[in-house]
């Protein structure tokens, strides 16, 4: 089984990355998309991006961080690469699958789901532009407003040269509503020769068994589902190693999660602007909402709050004595 940490714009950054793979259980972890245009980046906006870069390409846990970049222009995606596969990540994933209607506007993410060929440039240029024990994968949704190009689609990524798909199984017009389509994977792992992994509505123990059971695979990646319960990969590892159902699913509890709150926060202080530290407390708490009915009083207490220092006094507050 391989359980991989999700990119998500704006919520699963390094910061949580960090935290998150400090708690345990995932393999890998995926950055935010990393758009390129017809630029050649500095070094310091891949660092930005990917601090991890500065320490063998891992999160302090020692858990690898593959980098994602994002564009349509093969000649510019492939200079890019380059210059980033200088810097030492674990590899390079190519975005094929956001459904942002600025990034798509613009030819990039799901909107090159409608050109198949397209997709195939680009793959192979990355591919040939890095060296080649780096691995290049390749995420994607199941089509942009249909299904009908999945295959299409996943065999260019897969004969332009990437090594694992990763698959959110809904179009870019279903955007991020339930359900998740995970029946439609079985077609694309028989399309094409590499790992496909399960990504989509992976909210519990229950569904991760679920979802590799309709999937028929055993690599999942967990993006909301493990920001809401951070202790989601390691109950998806106990119930696999034999823990009954009701025991995997108490995870991580609130008393064990706060220590990790509190080391989240004092990364948000450390390495975030200013304008960006409470309202990233505030949007972790609330999708920890989901998971703990704790987390529901700390979110309101914290709702209104926008001093640091009071912010610092109240998590200190929390913390198990």
């Amino acid at each position: 089984m391989t359980l991989l940490l999700a990119p998500m714009e704006g919520l699963l950054d390094f910061v949580l990355r960090d935290v998150l793979t400090r708690v345990g259980g995932v393999d890998r972890c995926v950055s935010e998309f990393i758009r390129i245009t017809d630029s050649l980046l500095p070094d310091k906006v891949f660092l930005r991006y990917i601090p991890e870069l500065n320490h063998g390409g891992r999160t302090r846990a020692g858990v690898p961080v593959r980098a994602q970049l994002l564009g349509s222009d093969p000649v510019s995606m492939a200079e890019n690469a380059a210059r980033l596969a200088a810097l030492g990540p674990e590899g390079i994933d190519l975005n094929f699958g956001c459904p942002a209607k600025v990034v798509n506007r613009h030819g990039g993410g799901a909107a090159l789901l409608r050109e198949p060929e397209r997709i195939a440039t680009v793959v192979s240029a990355v591919r040939r532009a890095v060296p080649a024990h780096l691995p290049v994968s390749a995420k994607m949704r199941l089509g942009y407003d249909d299904t009908s190009l999945t295959l299409e689609c996943a065999r260019a990524m897969a004969e332009g040269g990437a090594c694992e798909l990763v698959v959110h199984a809904r179009t870019k017009t279903d955007g991020y509503r339930p359900p998740a389509y995970w029946e439609q994977i079985p077609a694309i792992r028989a399309a094409v020769a590499i790992p496909v992994v399960a990504n989509g509505e992976i909210w519990t123990v229950a569904d991760a068994q679920r979802c590799r059971e309709v999937s028929g695979g055993q690599a999942l990646m967990l993006g909301r589902g493990i920001v809401a319960d951070p202790g989601l990969a390691l109950a998806i590892r106990a119930a696999d190693a034999g823990r009954t159902e009701a025991e995997a699913e108490a995870g991580l509890p609130w008393a064990a999660l706060l220590p990790h709150i509190a080391d989240f926060w004092q990364l948000v202080c450390d390495d975030l602007e200013p304008r960006q530290r409470a309202g990233r407390l505030k949007q972790w708490l609330n999708l920890l909402r989901r998971r703990y009915p704790e987390a529901e009083a700390a979110y309101q207490h914290v709702r209104t709050m926008t001093d640091q220092q009071a912010i610092t006094a109240w998590v200190a507050q929390q913390q198990p004595r």
